[in-house]
């Protein structure tokens, strides 16, 4: 067998090796971040990291606000590999056939949820709001519900914002 090889492409990669010029480091502002990605009722999803926003082919990142003591429905995210840290708060994590498993986080902590892994998300503070920021291995979203019936029932939590009035508030 002989050193060289027969082939047609040009070896011309100055377009893709220049690119890092213009297209490199990217730094997102915190303020500047997505809102437009699907949310769960009490949590605020905000994206950083996706494909759309900065080209990105295997990741998205973000952050999710959780309310106190909202809960999610039993879900799986498919072949994603999600990593949550938690910035403020504390969250509890259910898993398993019948969400019989159970873990908590605080800040500092980060949290890994394998693929096709029932989970559940739940602030475990009645008071305080849960921070975290939100990494996944893949720009799509996946997110499959699952008909199992949650050990900690998800709760009816309205959004409370200036268009959305606290029904419990005095008028």
């Amino acid at each position: 067998m002989s050193g060289s090889h027969d082939h047609t492409h040009s070896h011309d990669h100055t377009h893709d090796h220049d690119r890092w010029k213009h297209d490199g480091v990217r730094v997102i502002p915190g303020h500047q971040l997505d809102p437009n990605v699907p949310s769960t009722p009490g949590m605020d999803r905000k994206a950083a990291i996706n494909f759309a926003r900065v080209g990105a082919q295997k990741l998205w990142a973000g952050t999710v606000t959780i309310k106190p003591d909202a809960k999610t429905g039993a879900h799986h995210h498919g072949h994603l590999e999600s990593i949550i840290y938690v910035v403020k708060g504390k969250a509890r994590m259910r898993w398993g056939e019948r969400l019989q498993f159970t873990a908590e986080a605080g800040p500092g902590d980060f949290i890994f949820v394998p693929p096709y892994v029932p989970h559940q998300e739940i602030n475990a503070s009645p008071d305080e709001v849960l921070e975290c920021v939100l990494v996944r291995s893949d720009g799509e979203a996946v997110a499959i519900n699952l008909d199992i019936e949650p050990v900690e029932k998800p709760e009816t939590v309205l959004w409370v914002d200036p268009v959305h009035r606290d029904p419990a508030e005095k008028k």
